[in-house]
């Protein structure tokens, strides 16, 4: 489904128009005008808010690095894009709802916890395609063969086995970092994307417990919920200010 349809759909876009369509008839507007100036104003808001909605998307999608077609970050991705779409489905139902639309609020703060596992699982198809220029085995070859070598070398021979089997640990001091980098983001994108499919089915069952007039309760676990999904937010923010430096921009 496109993003204007989805906005064709959205509450407050009928109700702008339901309300332009009755200001105009109130002002003496033409009965045959009436209808035209609510729909006017309901697709101009439709399209208003999906062309806001799609800038704010490639501004986002140029700053991360490419995801790797088919790899574990793509599909913890699309897990987690799947979650918030589902959230957004949800609290779509929501609105004009006095206590649930606090989960309706809470939608910007799903898009950026989104858009941090986005950007970390650009970092970590980046952190792949570092690894695979590596050959641990190799390395760890070459390095036995060297430590064999210098024990039976000449002298002058000595030093430039000794540089040589430094810099191939070096090497494997360097696949070991970028190993244990991606290593710790596919983790979080793991917890990220689950976090998310969790949320939504406690936006569900907040939902079930207003409709049956628990109002204290569903209050309590808002406030848990609310706090769980800033803390998720703030953690993943933490992980990829720490991975930067590894990764790169």
């Amino acid at each position: 489904m496109s993003r204007f349809t989805e906005e064709l759909r959205d509450p407050w876009a009928l109700l702008l128009g339901a309300t332009a369509a009755g200001a105009a008839w109130a002002v003496g507007v033409p009965t045959v005008g009436v209808p035209v100036a609510g729909v006017a104003v309901w697709l101009i808001k439709a399209f208003a808010s999906a062309w806001q909605s799609t800038g704010g998307e490639s501004r986002t999608e140029t700053q991360a690095p490419p995801v790797t077609k088919g790899s574990a970050e793509e599909a913890w991705l699309r897990r987690a894009e799947r979650g918030a779409a589902s959230f957004a489905d949800l609290t779509a139902s929501m609105r004009g709802q006095l206590l649930l639309d606090r989960i309706a609020a809470m939608r910007p703060q799903v898009d950026d916890t989104v858009g941090t596992l986005r950007r970390l699982a650009g970092h970590a198809s980046v952190t792949g395609s570092a690894l695979a220029r590596f050959d641990p085995r190799f390395l760890e070859q070459e390095r036995v063969r060297l430590t064999q070598a210098r024990q039976t070398a000449r002298q002058e021979v000595a030093g430039e086995l000794d540089r040589s089997i430094a810099a191939l640990d070096a090497q494997r001091e360097v696949y070991d970092r970028l190993w244990g980098t991606r290593e710790r983001v596919l983790a979080r994108l793991q917890s990220g994307a689950i976090s998310l499919e969790g949320l939504v089915a406690r936006a569900v069952e907040i939902s079930a417990m207003t409709a049956a007039s628990d109002d204290a309760g569903g209050a309590r676990a808002l406030d848990e919920l609310t706090s769980e999904l800033e803390l998720t937010r703030q953690s993943l923010h933490e992980i990829e200010e720490a991975t930067r430096d590894d990764v790169g921009p």
